[in-house]
């Protein structure tokens, strides 16, 4: 099982969203209201870098196969 994050990583992964969400509006390409629920509920759940990039990877794959 993964490890879940401390409380000070999920501060840490908070700050990082909230800053890359701030440079995707300055280039045009705001996220998307599910974007931002993806990542709340990273930061909720406590994920890993490890598993919340297995989730996009297996997202990204589906939409693919569509």
């Amino acid at each position: 099982m993964d490890r879940l994050l401390t409380e000070e990583e999920v501060a840490e992964a908070h700050r990082r969203w909230l800053e890359a969400a701030k440079l995707q509006e300055i280039e045009g390409n705001p996220l998307t209201p599910e974007d931002v629920a993806m990542f709340e509920m990273f930061e909720r759940e406590r994920w890993s870098d490890e598993r919340c990039i297995e989730y996009i990877l297996a997202q990204a794959q589906r939409l693919a196969a569509e």
